[in-house]
C-alpha cells in the first residue's frame, strides 16, 4: 500500500494503458481521479474543452484538497497529412499537449509536497511511419513540455515522461517476427508502462526529473539495414 492516502489524477483512464495505471494505483491504496470521454467512475469530459478541464479540477480539489500525482495519458487521434484536416490536427494538439499544460497549471496551487507529473509520450517522438503527423506531433510536443515543466517546477514537482513502444492493450502474446524483431523478445503490455509510472511517482525516483524514458523492448535501438535478419526494403 505504498500510495495509501495519495491522490492520483489520470487522464484517459477508462481503458488501455490509462486503465491499467488507474488500477495499479488503486491496488497500492491511492484515490484515483479519472477524466475520459468514455464512461468511467469519476468524470466524463473532453480534454480538448477548457471548461471540462476546469470542472474536473474543481471537483478533484473540492473532494481531496490536494493532488499528489498527475498522469497525462490520454491518447490523441492518429491521422496523416493526406486526410487530417486543420480542425482535426488542432484538436489532437489540444488533447495531447495543451491539456497536459493546462491541468498542470490548474493543479499547480494544489500539488502536495513530493508531487510528481508523468506524461505519456510515445516512441513516435523519435521515429515515424507515414501518415501519422497528428499523433506524432502531439507526442513530440508532450516530451518537450516535460523538460520545460521540470525546469519551471523545480523544487516543487518532479516531471518526467514515458515513451511506450508497441504496447498491446489486450495483453496478447505474440510469437514469430512480431516478437523477435524486438531485442526484449516480446511485445509490451500496459503493465510495462504502469510499473514505470508508479516508480517515477515513488520516493525511489526522487532524483529523476526532466527525463524521458523509452519503454519499447529496445525496438528503437536496433539498427536494421536492407538485407539484415532476412529483412528487405521494397519501396
Amino acid at each position: 500500500m505504498e500510495f495509501a492516502g495519495k491522490v492520483a489524477v489520470v487522464t484517459g483512464g477508462a481503458q488501455g494503458i490509462g486503465r491499467c495505471i488507474r488500477e495499479e494505483f488503486e491496488k497500492q491504496g491511492a484515490a484515483v481521479c479519472v477524466i475520459d470521454r468514455q464512461a468511467n467512475p469519476y468524470f466524463v469530459g473532453d480534454l480538448a474543452v477548457k471548461a471540462d478541464m476546469e470542472r474536473f479540477a474543481e471537483k478533484v480539489v473540492a473532494q481531496y484538497g490536494h493532488v499528489d500525482y498527475l498522469i497525462n495519458n490520454a491518447a490523441p487521434l492518429m491521422k496523416g497529412i493526406t486526410e487530417c484536416t486543420y480542425e482535426e490536427f488542432e484538436y489532437v494538439q489540444r488533447v495531447g499537449v495543451t491539456a497536459a499544460f493546462y491541468l498542470a497549471k490548474l493543479f499547480l496551487p494544489h500539488f502536495a509536497p513530493g508531487a510528481a507529473i508523468v506524461n505519456i509520450s510515445s516512441s513516435r517522438d523519435r521515429m515515424s511511419q507515414p501518415e501519422t503527423e497528428s499523433y506524432t506531433a502531439a507526442k513530440g510536443g508532450i516530451a518537450a513540455l516535460t523538460h520545460a515543466l521540470a525546469a519551471s517546477l523545480a523544487g516543487r514537482v518532479r516531471v518526467n515522461s514515458i515513451s511506450p513502444g508497441w504496447i498491446d492493450t489486450a495483453y496478447r502474446v505474440y510469437e514469430g517476427p512480431d516478437a523477435t524483431q524486438q531485442p526484449a523478445g516480446r511485445v509490451g503490455n500496459p503493465l510495462d508502462i504502469a510499473n514505470m509510472v508508479l516508480f517515477l511517482c515513488s520516493g525511489r525516483a526522487g532524483f529523476i526529473t526532466g527525463e524521458n524514458i523509452c519503454i519499447d523492448g529496445g525496438m528503437t535501438r536496433l539498427m536494421i539495414y536492407h538485407g539484415d535478419h532476412g529483412w528487405e526494403y521494397h519501396p
